[in-house]
């Protein structure tokens, strides 16, 4: 595979697909008005035309079409909405090129991890996520453009920048749940670094992170690590077996013993900072949590100060804040996907 994999989706495809995925490609490129694609089954053509814009999130200005065709046709017409004039698409495309290009020649001669970083912080910085749920949103203009996006457009401009500074990278989605609430599908990224495959998500972290405090609970996870909160994929995505190379392994923010934990919280009453770590000292049970609690309380007692709990209870990273007054509640349970639970992410195009 080469780094910018632009046909990860297409590969999984069968000859007739391809032939459909090739032909709505084309057309969206060249900004075709309509254009001939072979006939499949209209649920056929919806996945093919979302796999396309997957593989090639460059194509940001249509995420609907229609077509029609004669019974006997062997082809549908497809007709793309465009978001945007043709003369404002080229507008547009020169200043995303223009962006990314600036963006990747920030941190062209680091790492591949430290380019990963350099792309993961910029999302959790300078793009807010948009429960408005703008069309662009879920598109590279809207965290390039207006600093506003879903996890869709979240993830695509990861696969952007990862294809400007040389790293491979696709767009993996999962399906919805409604019964666990979760109404529509959520899109992420799987990144090789090293020669490695990990799960990235960004959005994830983007919600949890705070102006101070950049998060990175889902950087770097394995298969077992990040489906805890993720539903199942709906197409295949490459193994990501190695979870010993998460962010908090590698900052050496992951403690298996509870004094380990009483010691960097001492540290950090001391020092008046947030303490942020990964627990995998087993289980993180009740029983485990409220010992964890209890150990950070006695710390933050002796400089008169009291602690209060964030918790990220599936990825078992806790962040712990200290303040001279006890609150009523000194837990609080962080829901990294709270947005999108509410509001339309993925959009299916149908």
């Amino acid at each position: 595979m080469t780094n910018s994999d632009s046909t990860y989706y297409y590969n999984l495809l069968n000859k007739n697909q391809q032939k459909a995925y090739y032909a709505m490609k084309s057309g969206l490129t060249s900004l075709a008005p309509s254009f001939p694609v072979l006939r499949l089954e209209p649920r056929e053509l919806a996945d093919i035309y979302f796999m396309v814009r997957l593989d090639c999130p460059q194509l940001f200005y249509s995420v609907k079409y229609s077509y029609r065709y004669y019974p006997d046709s062997e082809y549908v017409e497809m007709v793309p909405e465009y978001l945007f004039p043709k003369n404002k698409i080229r507008e547009h495309q020169e200043a995303m090129r223009s962006r990314i290009k600036k963006l990747a020649r920030q941190a062209e001669t680091r790492s591949e991890t430290e380019k990963e970083q350099y792309i993961h912080d910029f999302i959790c910085t300078n793009v807010r996520y948009d429960k408005l749920k703008k069309p662009y949103s879920h598109e590279i203009i809207g965290a390039l453009g207006h600093g506003v996006a879903v996890c869709e457009g979240i993830a695509k401009t990861v696969k952007m920048l990862c294809e400007a500074l040389g790293i491979w990278c696709i767009i993996a989605v999962s399906e919805a749940n409604p019964e666990k609430k979760i109404k529509y599908r959520h899109a992420w990224n799987i990144i090789r670094i090293n020669g490695t495959y990990y799960h990235l998500d960004a959005t994830f972290d983007n919600t949890l992170s705070q102006e101070e405090t950049i998060r990175y609970d889902y950087f770097n996870l394995s298969d077992s690590q990040i489906f805890r909160d993720h539903e199942p994929v709906i197409w295949k995505i490459p193994s990501c077996p190695d979870g010993d190379h998460s962010w908090y392994r590698e900052k050496k923010l992951s403690f298996t013993k509870q004094e380990d934990v009483q010691k960097r919280a001492a540290q950090a009453v001391k020092k008046g900072k947030k303490l942020l770590f990964h627990w995998r000292g087993g289980y993180l049970t009740r029983e485990v949590l409220m010992e964890l609690l209890r150990l950070v309380e006695e710390e933050a007692k002796k400089k008169e100060m009291h602690a209060w709990l964030s918790l990220n209870w599936p990825q078992a990273v806790l962040q712990f804040a200290f303040e001279r007054q006890l609150r009523e509640t000194q837990i609080t349970m962080e829901e990294a996907n709270e947005g999108e639970r509410e509001q339309a992410d993925v959009r299916e195009t149908v």
